[in-house]
């Protein structure tokens, strides 16, 4: 068989097929009287072998010696194209994402895609100082994609470089709850106290919601957040987690303060004190955690806190007494700011320590 017939039912060009000749890779066995090349049956079978190699990734040389050397194993080579295969399968990944992110920018010009660009150079950097300068820059009136800075925010470890990207994705507008509520789902408990922080920073009924999901989170970290961060939005779904936050602390001061915020409504301050003074009640072997009660009731709203606190005054645990005494004195000279709705409410200590 010829070359040109060779070449349209092989599929392969003649011009290729010359070149595998002079590599010796596929010579044809035979030659006509007018010295054109002549393939046998088993020449062909031999280029269809090189074809089914090269489709593997093999170079030419690879595949002479695959196809010539009886010791050589195809094991090592197989291994080692896969390994190149996934790496560049990855860098596929990567810039198929850079592109989509930014298109999700929507630039009006080169130089839109060139900062969107100039960030993700940044935020890929190993100096936290790098990346946190990358997100700080000036923006030059373009909006960083919410979902760039969302990714970013989910794995970052540095909290100088969290913060910046928390407030670059409250300034970046767009969807950025949905961006970064992802995270709440994740296994991972850094990324959801990662993704808890950054809602609390955006507005928005949409966040909102979010946040009030996280008070049933399995973690007290991300439970505690979302319960400040509902606390300060007037959500009073967050009182029973403000309150653990006070029994447990950290952030005990800042619940009592959100607690104390929201009792001075009316509807809420009875169940607020009854809380407090319940919980006074049963921590009788934490001192650490009733002078943290003691001192959440300072915050409550006008004077409905002092009747408990001149209890408390005689309390068995002389640091939970010297706390009250010196509480009672402040609220006693504090002027009435009680809202006409909030009445002096009190209650006695049931069984605990006098």
């Amino acid at each position: 068989m010829l070359i040109g017939e060779v070449a349209r039912r092989s599929g392969v060009s003649a011009r290729m097929l010359r070149h595998y000749d002079s590599l010796g890779l596929v010579r044809p066995t035979g030659r006509t009287v007018g010295g054109y090349r002549e393939y046998s049956p088993e020449d062909i079978r031999r280029i269809l072998h090189v074809e089914g190699l090269r489709s593997l990734g093999l170079s030419l040389s690879q595949i002479g010696r695959a196809l010539d050397d009886s010791g050589f194993s195809p094991s090592t080579l197989v291994g080692d194209l896969i390994r190149k295969t996934e790496e560049r399968l990855n860098r596929e990944r990567e810039l198929l994402e850079r592109l989509r992110t930014v298109d999700a920018a929507e630039p009006s010009g080169w130089q839109d895609v060139l900062r969107v660009i100039e960030l993700l150079h940044g935020l890929g950097s190993e100096s936290a100082a790098r990346r946190q300068q990358a997100v700080l820059a000036p923006a030059e009136d373009i909006s960083m994609p919410a979902e760039l800075l969302a990714e970013a925010i989910l794995t970052e470890s540095d909290p100088n470089v969290a913060g910046a990207l928390r407030w670059a994705l409250a300034r970046a507008g767009g969807d950025g709850v949905a961006s970064v509520a992802s995270g709440m789902g994740s296994a991972d408990v850094d990324v959801r106290r990662r993704a808890t922080l950054a809602i609390a920073e955006l507005p928005g009924g949409e966040a909102t919601a979010v946040l009030i999901d996280a008070l049933g989170d399995a973690d007290a970290t991300v439970r505690r957040n979302a319960a400040l961060a509902l606390g300060a939005r007037g959500v009073t779904e967050a009182v029973p987690a403000l309150l653990g936050t006070v029994i447990e602390g950290p952030n005990d001061v800042e619940a009592a303060e959100l607690l104390g915020r929201l009792a001075r409504d009316a509807k809420w301050a009875d169940r607020i004190m009854s809380a407090l003074v319940d919980e006074l009640t049963e921590q009788t072997a934490d001192s650490a955690a009733r002078m943290r009660l003691t001192q959440a009731l300072a915050e409550m709203p006008g004077t409905i806190a002092l009747d408990i606190l001149r209890q408390l005054t005689h309390d068995d645990d002389r640091a939970v007494a010297l706390i009250a005494s010196s509480l009672v004195e402040r609220i006693a000279e504090r002027p009435d700011n009680e809202t006409a709705d909030t009445a002096e409410k009190s209650r006695p200590l049931a069984a605990g320590p006098q």
